[in-house]
């Protein structure tokens, strides 16, 4: 079995207990499935068989005997995963059984699509029984996924339907899409046995990619390397094994108490463990009871059954045959891909209540009261790859996400990757650094150096004496401290667009730039000056700045600081006076109330020689007010305190 059918197919069967799955498939392929003695002896088999058979069109067709009985179904949901079609086995003399129904549902919740039934043990019955049992089966499949499905009628004794089964198994083989090989690796362990002289060896169905003697794999989610020694596929040896076949690899070095059914042998670095998972779930159509929030249940997802806990976003319950997103937290971390299927069914009983499918592979807690967290995994079901992508790039902002984190959330690889940041090109910065690169929204480059001239701008108004930050002091400011990579991105530009200014080390705005502590104090000093020669009647305060020029804005910073330290005193947004012009003002008052009780606003024009405009006169005089050194009655003011108290609180 060197040279491999290209394509390959899983076939599962499905049923209730001793309908004859197993003796179909021995019929089928001359291969007896009931592996263990304990099901030689009872007749049932209680774990997984396997069995194969070359279809007439070349097609390796691998084929699933999974148990029946209520007892052993765990079996039954590990081994339906990754079956193409499905044959559901249904007994004439007895017709649709309880686990008939409960294997049919369970093969839709892990989204099975196609399929055909076969009703066996035709010689026991009679043709009229024979035309009822194959109308009621006609009526239990309505609404189901294998509606209008084949019936083929089917007898171990006589051999009746075994080519028509072939036919129609090859038919629907030719039409299933092959398993994706440019996907990588992965062998989710279903049986670990050892051979001796060889060691260690693992069985699965391989569910993508393909694998080498000698290829270097790792078992999840321990994180143990090894090599393939050795592969078969259905017994015989073989090089390479491909997605959609039942394999073997003898792992180098492994013990076998290292791995157990429910580990996933794949390539280093492809997957990473996680408790955490966002889910879109549907419950099965009838339920013993709703499914609560925070209710335990067991779940069944590639070969493993781990305990999760059920955590529903905004609601606390999930009635039957209802469609949700919701997480899953797993008591012990295991691995899987998006759109992995799975099954959950209540521990302590038999009751299979929901199954669904993986969103995201590697996520973290939500906030379950939040009504942003379901819109949010909403949209993850709903929306494609790409819009999928760019939203948890965006999401993670000035922080970015690195390329593989984003490969492992989204389990996508290699080509499909790239083709989706590619897709995204004109939106996204990517980084490298050394292997890894890191992805960011457009966004977020943009936003960091806006804050970035903020923050500069706060820091000058604040210490206009101040040189400037540091890059380190800089950052510290940030609201949200962004990645380095994306960091020393947004300074370089700012300083080619000329927007930031670098002197040795320290980073300031262009306009503070060339101006040194003790050129800002003699600045300070001239602005300071400037207003005190302005007198009574200066200018508009902007006006006045101006005439600093290219220093503008430093001029402007210090004005302000001068207005903190009360050497300047804005009356109104435009007319500032410096605090001595305003001390003589009041100076001049006082020595005018010793000699009259009276102020009019003609007498206060005349206190400064008759040449002052209302547009002094009336802010002065409110000034004066508002100090309360006068108080206005009527057209007229008089001093607000007796002159006495007003001269000894002067001394």
């Amino acid at each position: 079995m060197k040279n491999l059918p290209l394509k390959s197919v899983i076939v599962g069967t499905a049923g209730h207990v001793d309908h004859g799955k197993s003796t179909l498939i021995k019929v089928l392929t001359g291969i007896d499935p009931d592996r263990l003695k304990e099901e030689k002896e009872r007749g049932i088999t209680i774990d997984l068989g396997f069995a194969h058979l070359i279809l007439p069109s070349g097609i390796l067709a691998g084929i699933v005997d999974v148990p029946g009985h209520e007892r052993f179904i765990h079996n039954m949901v590990i081994g339906a995963g990754g079956v193409d079609i499905v044959m559901l086995v249904i007994a004439a003399d007895e017709g649709v059984m309880p686990q008939t129904v409960e294997h049919l549902e369970i093969c839709e919740l892990l989204g099975i699509k196609d399929g055909f039934v076969v009703l066996t043990k035709v010689d026991l019955v009679d043709e009229e029984l024979l035309e009822l049992v194959t109308e009621d089966v006609r009526e239990f499949l309505k609404g189901t996924f294998l509606e209008g499905a084949l019936i083929i009628p089917f007898s171990a004794v006589t051999l009746q339907g075994k080519e028509d089964i072939i036919k129609v198994l090859d038919e629907k083989a030719k039409k299933v899409r092959e398993k994706p090989i440019h996907k990588p690796f992965r062998l989710p362990i279903d049986g670990v046995f050892t051979v001796k002289g060889h060691g260690t060896v693992v069985r699965g169905t391989a569910i993508s990619g393909e694998v080498a003697v000698g290829d270097e794999v790792m078992v999840y989610p321990q994180g143990i390397l090894t090599k393939v020694r050795s592969i078969q596929v259905h017994g015989k040896p073989v090089d390479k094994a491909y997605a959609g076949m039942r394999t073997a690899l003898n792992l180098l070095n492994v013990s076998k108490d290292e791995v157990e059914r429910g580990n996933v042998v794949s390539l280093p670095g492809v997957l990473k463990p996680t408790q955490w998972l966002d889910v879109e779930i549907k419950t099965v159509r009838k339920l013993s009871k709703p499914l609560k929030n925070f209710e335990n249940l067991l779940l069944y997802i590639g070969t493993s059954e781990v305990l999760a806990k059920l955590i529903l976003v905004v609601k606390n319950e999930l009635p039957a045959n209802e469609r949700d997103v919701a997480q899953l937290f797993v008591s012990k971390p295991i691995v899987c891909f998006r759109d992995d299927r799975f099954i959950v069914r209540r521990p302590g009983t038999n009751e299979t209540v929901a199954g669904g499918r993986v969103l995201l592979a590697v996520t973290g807690r939500r906030k379950r009261t939040k009504p942003w967290e379901r819109e949010e995994l909403l949209f993850l079901a709903q929306g494609d790859l790409s819009e999928i992508a760019y939203y948890l790039i965006k999401k993670k902002g000035q922080r970015g996400l690195k390329e593989e984190d984003l490969s492992y959330s989204l389990s996508v690889y290699g080509q499909e990757l790239e083709h989706i940041i590619k897709s995204l090109n004109e939106k996204l910065i990517i980084i490298p650094e050394g292997q890894t690169r890191y992805l960011f929204a457009e966004s977020a480059l943009a936003e960091l150096k806006e804050e970035i001239l903020e923050r500069l701008e706060k820091y000058h108004q604040a210490n206009p004496l101040s040189p400037g930050l540091s890059k380190e002091a800089l950052k510290s400011r940030l609201s949200d401290e962004p990645n380095h990579l994306l960091y020393e991105r947004a300074l370089s530009q700012l300083l080619q667009e000329q927007k930031i200014h670098k002197d040795k080390d320290l980073y300031l705005l262009p306009q503070y730039r060339n101006v040194k502590s003790t050129e800002l104090e003699e600045l300070k000093k001239k602005v300071e000056q400037t207003f005190l020669k302005e007198g009574l009647t200066p200018r508009d305060a902007e006006e006045i700045l101006l005439d600093f020029g290219d220093k503008y804005y430093v001029a402007k910073e210090l004005f302000k600081l001068l207005q903190r330290e009360n050497i300047l005193i804005p009356l109104t947004e435009k007319l500032v006076y410096h605090r001595d012009i305003l001390e003589e003002v009041k100076r001049k008052v006082f020595d005018y109330f010793e000699r009259n009780k009276e102020l009019t606003v003609s007498a206060f024009r005349d206190l400064f020689g008759g040449n002052l405009s209302r547009k002094y006169l009336i802010p002065l005089l409110e000034y004066l007010d508002k100090e309360k050194i006068t108080l206005r009655v009527g057209d007229k003011r008089v001093l607000r305190k007796p002159l006495t108290q007003v001269l000894t609180t002067k001394t």
